[in-house]
């Protein structure tokens, strides 16, 4: 039997001494200003997440790139994706921020071009079509499906907290879902539950307590480190905390790896408190 994803990652965690994460959102509007210098944009990003990678890493236990912004770039987007995630090193876990959510058949597929052809240990995916579009990425062995539950963006309360089932929120639904889900699954399941709900944190942990919870939002979004870490790290509860915007583009000058390096580290530090 292979070692779960759990099992991974507070190894990992364990070894680098961090429960951070680094997003990899290349946003070319964003890109430092060494690299606007008119090469091709494919190549630009590649360098730039490549240097965010090797700048930020010895304070990150992983990195999650989010595949719109390569996807935005056309075919070859999806060759750079490749490229970046080769330049990972292999004490980082790669989280493939897809957001993914289809039929069975479809997720199958999805399932199988995340995990074995692009090599992600973790995906992101929606549930709102059922437990039948989330299985498919709980079939693999030593993987993780980060479920939505309760999102880090301003509309998270629209269908979320508003929306009920049986006189439970939907988020919190889809939370008991998940752990039922979990249960007798090959992979595990996790949460995606955002900073800066940290109210939302600390009652899908109590309801959740040994699930991975993926945590966006902290940093550009406004979530506090110590609020995401007391409300919801536990012994049993492993947490992996993302920041992106706050961390990749901490500079847009000619210092951006040294800036992007000195945010990493704050983060990490932060979180460890």
């Amino acid at each position: 039997m292979s070692t779960s994803f759990t099992e991974r990652l507070r190894s990992v965690q364990s070894d680098k001494d961090s429960v951070a994460c680094v997003g990899l959102d290349p946003d070319p509007l964003h890109l430092p200003a060494p690299l606007r210098d008119g090469r091709i944009l494919t190549d630009a990003v590649r360098e730039f997440c490549a240097t965010i990678v090797e700048a930020t890493a010895p304070y990150a236990c992983a990195f999650k790139p989010n595949f719109a912004f390569f996807e935005a770039l056309g075919p070859a987007g999806l060759t750079v994706l490749d490229q970046v995630t080769a330049a990972i090193p292999d004490d980082c876990l790669l989280i493939g921020d897809a957001k993914r959510g289809d039929i069975g058949n479809s997720a199958q597929f999805y399932a199988q071009a995340v995990y074995e052809n692009l090599g992600m240990d973790a995906c992101t995916v929606s549930p709102y079509l059922g437990g039948d579009s989330v299985a498919p990425f709980l079939d693999h062995e030593g993987k993780c499906a980060f479920v939505l539950a309760r999102t880090s963006n301003d509309g998270a309360a629209d269908l979320q907290e508003a929306c009920t089932c049986d006189g439970v929120p939907l988020y919190r639904q889809v939370a008991q879902q998940t752990a039922e889900w979990s249960a007798d699954a090959d992979g595990t399941a996790g949460l995606v539950v955002g900073a800066t709900a940290p109210e939302a944190l600390e009652e899908l942990r109590a309801g959740c307590p040994t699930l991975p919870f993926l945590i966006p939002g902290v940093g550009a979004q406004g979530g506090d480190p110590a609020e995401v870490v007391d409300a919801a790290q536990t012994d049993d509860g492993p947490v992996l905390v993302n920041s992106s915007r706050s961390v990749i583009y901490a500079s847009e000058e000619d210092d951006y790896a040294e800036a992007a390096a000195e945010a990493a580290k704050e983060l990490r530090d932060a979180l460890n408190g």
